[in-house]
């Protein structure tokens, strides 16, 4: 058992406002220069609807993440690194900057230059790319603003396999719904970026887990923005360089939360560390499909048995962060309580972020032109759900709709849990009954109640800043010589002919 530790995050969707603040804190930070404008290392995305980069989870086009072979082994969906280089000059599976946006600035300048006449001079956008007038045809968040929902939406290619009557009713004025979908880099345990990249530029931490790129041995190949499913590696084409998500790498080392989480308003972020077996990586991701998600769970480990903690302190894993797997918000919703689900386990690359399925859209239903929230059946509402279990199904479990159902249940009775004793209008004997169906007890619902509802950054994020040797090692991939560490160069980097 090879026993290490992984920095990982889980969100919890219903809390989840859409503000854009963590998308705002990262651009401010990492991505606010020349060559990344178009770069959004964390972006929310309005669901049903086509994200960033458009209609980023189909892999019939894209051809990013892993496939499973006959024999049981699995390769990259793009093939190995020789025959991705035949695609060198002309990938036809990498996204176009119309995928993402052209970004662009406005003309203000003109308000004040223009010369005096009869009309009122305007801004317009102008390509930061072109120099040129252009009209804007996308953004990061493009289905939500400026553009028409229903269009974008109904392109989703998580409505695959949903029937067509619930994707009628799906998108009916009195039914229609959506929830906020934040993205970040998965920082993966089996990433398809980093067996992509050709020139071994992309490499994986093993004190915490973090995917970091070296810019120095980057040669722009951008095998990685291909391979990765999630289009998380992003080609800077001011400098030639691939970028991504370093996960505030410099703030973790000192105990502090990264950027994004430490904005966020809706606290619907949690932090911790999660202890895998990295024997099992291979296992794990050449599952059969209905075995995958299970079998990718499996490989998070308890980190109070004690050979877990024996073979951890082998592998020198400190105290600290033994002591900070143990109370991690994130063990709790993923393996204690069975509700936080990863993104699209299909691609296999085992990715590291967790989601708590919305339960908004199933919270009530509207019977003879009034809304209900509570009826007679506590799960009614689940299967009248405004928003189809196989959409959710087709995001979080590989199409497992009852594992889906299990979690929305398990949520629902948190709820009502709450709602008989602030409200008193659930049928306690009921909600006794249901309690026991998930598994859940009176005090396991009000303890994710409490970390759920109002919870302190303390009790959000818990992790253990870097130790002095660790510290000592990491020096050489610090802030302080950028070129390392994934997020731009120190000096323009050379034409190597």
């Amino acid at each position: 058992m090879d026993v290490r530790s992984q920095t990982t995050m889980v969100f919890h969707l219903d809390k989840c406002i859409g503000c854009h603040t963590c998308s705002v804190a990262c651009k401010n930070i990492w991505t606010d220069r020349e060559g990344s404008e178009y770069m959004w290392w964390n972006n929310v995305e309005t669901k049903p609807g086509t994200g960033y980069p458009s209609k980023w989870e189909d892999q019939k086009a894209y051809k990013g993440g892993w496939k499973l072979k006959p024999d049981g082994k699995i390769t990259l969906i793009q093939g190995s690194k020789a025959k991705a280089l035949k695609n060198i000059f002309h990938n036809p599976y990498m996204p176009e900057i119309t995928d993402y946006y052209e970004p662009y600035k406005m003309s203000y300048e003109e308000l004040f230059t223009s010369p005096q006449g009869d009309d009122q001079p305007t801004a317009r956008p102008v390509s930061l790319i072109t120099g040129k007038p252009m009209d804007i045809k996308g953004g990061p968040n493009w289905d939500d603003d400026l553009s028409g929902t229903q269009d974008f939406a109904r392109k989703d290619s998580n409505l695959e396999g949903v029937p067509e009557s619930e994707k009628q009713a799906l998108f009916e004025l009195e039914r229609m719904t959506m929830f906020y979908l934040p993205r970040m880099c998965n920082h993966c345990l089996n990433p398809a970026c980093v067996a992509a990249c050709p020139s071994g530029a992309i490499y994986k931490r093993g004190e915490d887990g973090v995917v970091l790129i070296n810019n120095e041995k980057c040669r722009g190949w951008r095998m990685c923005v291909s391979a990765c499913p999630y289009k998380k590696a992003y080609y800077n084409w001011k400098d030639g360089k691939s970028e991504k998500c370093i996960l505030c790498f410099p703030r973790l080392e000192t105990g502090q939360a990264p950027a994004c989480m430490h904005t966020c308003v809706g606290r619907i972020r949690y932090l911790g560390v999660m202890l895998y077996d990295a024997d099992r990586i291979e296992d794990v991701s050449s599952a059969i499909d209905s075995d995958l998600l299970s079998s990718q769970m499996s490989i998070y480990l308890d980190p109070h048995d004690p050979e877990v903690i024996d073979a951890a302190k082998a592998n020198g894993i400190p105290d600290s962060t033994l002591e900070a797997a143990q109370k991690s918000p994130v063990y709790k919703f993923v393996k204690e309580w069975g509700i936080a689900l990863p993104l699209h386990p299909e691609f296999r690359t085992v990715p590291n972020l967790f989601y708590v399925p919305p339960l908004i859209s199933s919270m009530g239903s509207v019977k003879n032109g009034s809304y209900k929230t509570v009826g007679d059946n506590l799960w009614g509402s689940i299967e009248e759900s405004r928003l189809p279990v196989q959409y959710l199904a087709n995001l979080f479990s590989n199409g497992d709709t009852d594992l889906i159902r299990d979690i929305l249940k398990k949520l629902m009775v948190v709820r009502n849990t709450r709602r008989l004793e602030t409200v008193g209008d659930v049928d306690a004997e009921l909600l006794k009954d249901q309690l026991k169906e998930t598994g859940y007890t009176e005090e396991i619902a009000n303890d994710i109640y409490r970390l759920s509802s109002l919870p302190t950054m303390d009790d959000r994020i818990v992790i253990a800043p870097a130790h002095r040797e660790e510290a000592i090692e990491m020096l050489e991939a610090t802030a302080d010589n950028k070129g390392r560490t994934g997020f731009g160069n120190a000096e323009m980097p050379k034409r190597i002919h």
